[in-house]
């Protein structure tokens, strides 16, 4: 066990998908419940205080993370002595389906977010679109959302391309249109890079008084892996659980792009890829000054000779 893991059973027990769901069956009817909503999706819930971390993730992506396979809102909450809710789509449904809409019916109807404190939705990519559209379910929640789709219909988002098969999904009923399904939230964090067009689209999708716009240039398309290796996720969801998340917070977790040597790569491609020499060269200088890595040190060595000769 860390700080941030609870680790309840061996990674390798679970050989198949059946063997997983069978096992967060079992740990279900210990910690809260487990639950299989139709064939597609599941709700794992984990009763501990009355702070509730409602997380959107994907079944591969819980798989094959670490952390014990248990879902990234078990492994966040649970060292915290916070309460989870995890909803688990097997494949990239956008949790549009019959079963997941019936599951949130049911809380509504028991009043089940009225029993904590705090209520914070979080996902990412296709889970920020679940955490938008949900939380229209826990009125005065408050949702972070990582570079999520705000919706995929057609008819306001034909310009998004990149999810061609989701297109057959229905995003127009119940529980369809995040920005709408998001107006009652205390606050809607959206996180996104400017740079990603289709990304800053649906981001300028999402108004109004209740929404923060957090914008981290050049983080790329996949936002919660690059806060994960830069180790400013977890904090990240915590400010949002603990009530402490605004503007000036996140610039202060985000200023550890400095010294990532992944991020400082991904914006010296970018240099590279505009053909400025001397522009080059000064970031290369500057990334070395920050960060020891063989690869920028071999960049900036080529740099070097390439200026030395010209």
């Amino acid at each position: 066990m860390t700080q941030d893991t609870i680790d309840i059973f061996d990674a390798g027990e679970a050989q198949s998908d059946a063997d997983w769901l069978a096992i967060m069956d079992e740990i279900g009817e210990e910690t809260g419940y487990f639950e299989q909503l139709g064939g597609k999706h599941s709700a794992f819930f984990s009763d501990l205080g009355p702070v509730l971390l409602v997380t959107f993730e994907q079944l591969s992506g819980v798989r094959g993370a670490g952390g014990g396979q248990m879902p990234l809102g078990y492994q966040i909450a649970a060292p915290r002595g916070w309460s989870s809710l995890s909803i688990v789509a097997h494949d990239e449904t956008w949790f549009r389906d019959p079963a997941v809409y019936g599951f949130f019916d049911r809380l509504i109807d028991d009043a089940f977010f009225e029993d904590f404190d705090r209520v914070v939705f979080y996902g990412a990519g296709m889970g920020g679109y679940g955490a938008t559209a949900f939380s229209v379910a826990a009125p005065g929640c408050t949702v972070l959302a990582l570079a999520p789709q705000s919706t995929l219909d057609t008819d306001l988002a034909d310009w998004d391309r990149r999810f061609l098969k989701a297109r057959r999904l229905d995003f127009t009923s119940r529980f369809g249109y995040g920005p709408d399904m998001s107006e009652g939230c205390e606050k809607v964090f959206v996180l996104y890079d400017p740079v990603q067009q289709v990304d800053a689209v649906h981001a300028a999708m999402f108004r109004g008084p209740q929404v923060v716009k957090l914008r981290a240039r050049h983080i790329g398309r996949d936002p919660q892996a690059d806060l994960a290796r830069m180790n400013v996720l977890r904090p990240l969801i915590d400010a949002a659980c603990s009530g402490t998340l605004d503007a000036y917070r996140f610039d202060r977790l985000w200023r550890a792009r400095r010294t990532n040597a992944h991020y400082l790569g991904r914006l010296i491609g970018r240099i590279q890829s505009q053909n400025r020499p001397v522009r080059l060269l000064q970031a290369l200088r500057a990334a070395n000054d920050l960060v020891d890595h063989p690869q920028l040190r071999r960049a900036l060595a080529k740099a070097e000779g390439e200026s030395a000769a010209s």
